[in-house]
């Protein structure tokens, strides 16, 4: 057997974002946001790009996007590496999509949860060893929480996470496996058949399973976003992220040339760059 990687952005909406994804997001989101207590029973996945936004706000890149059944909205994005501003579209997503659920005439108490749930490919928490941060808004010196509830922000960094396969426990430490490790694996372990929506996810993931329009599909974006990635390591050694302010736009708009060449839609390549799609779309 050979899976495709959760990481990118195809397999990861494939895997957690599908119709047939339910039971698989519910134990998911109950690992990461809930420490593998089963909190959420039930959920609806919906278009995070569905139509509502205010149109004069920025545009919001999610990958999955769920409402729990006590109207608690959770969106969720893989991100590969820390481009500029990374933390603040976090905490833009997170606030726009807060407030966007009021219309017309409603009032404040019609206000529902919202939590983001990240998970990045890279160390964003130096300062710290642990593998799932949470945050919410508390007071400063005695730590008393305000509407702990209302927003929070989880944060999954995958580099920290060091456990072999031999070493899992949890059910938290067996999804952190899963979208760490699952192109390295050959067979489905035991272990991870101990978790039926585990089991599933990577029934999904199985590369035998996939058309062949789709395996061309996921290997084009899996070598532009590599190329991207090295394009992005060469420009920061090249002090370009601390340099003009054109060069940067250079190079963004390079990477988003090679994304769009290889068929990547144009909300990750907006993700991944920062450029808008009416940018992007203006790209030769």
């Amino acid at each position: 057997m050979r899976f495709i990687s959760p990481k990118t952005d195809f397999a990861f909406k494939k895997i957690f974002g599908s119709d047939q994804s339910k039971d698989i997001l519910i134990s998911f989101l109950n690992a990461m946001i809930y420490s593998g207590k089963s909190v959420i029973q039930d959920l609806e996945i919906i278009d995070p790009y569905s139509a509502g936004d205010v149109v004069d706000l920025k545009d919001t890149y999610l990958d999955v996007k769920a409402v729990l059944e006590d109207k608690t909205t959770v969106i969720i994005e893989m991100q590969l590496w820390n481009v500029e501003a990374f933390e603040k579209r976090v905490v833009y997503n997170l606030c726009k999509t807060y407030g966007n659920q009021l219309k017309s005439g409603q009032g404040y108490f019609d206000l529902n949860p919202v939590i983001a749930l990240t998970i990045t490919d890279f160390k964003l928490f130096p300062s710290t060893e642990k593998v799932i941060s949470c945050f919410y808004f508390q007071e400063e010196e005695d730590h008393l929480p305000y509407q702990e509830n209302e927003l929070k922000l989880v944060f999954v960094e995958l580099p920290k996470f060091t456990k072999q396969l031999e070493e899992l426990e949890s059910v938290i430490d067996k999804w952190i496996f899963f979208i760490k490790e699952a192109p390295n694996l050959e067979i489905i372990p035991d272990q991870l058949r101990e978790i039926p929506q585990l089991e599933q996810a990577l029934t999904i993931a199985n590369q035998a399973g996939l058309s062949v329009s789709e395996v061309e599909k996921l290997r084009k974006q899996e070598m532009a976003l590599e190329d991207a990635r090295g394009a992005w390591s060469f420009a920061k050694r090249e002090g370009r992220e601390q340099g003009r302010e054109e060069g940067r736009l250079e190079e963004k708009q390079q990477i988003a040339k090679q994304m769009k060449a290889a068929g990547l839609p144009l909300n990750d390549i907006a993700k991944y760059t920062g450029l808008t799609i009416d940018e992007i779309n203006q790209l030769s």
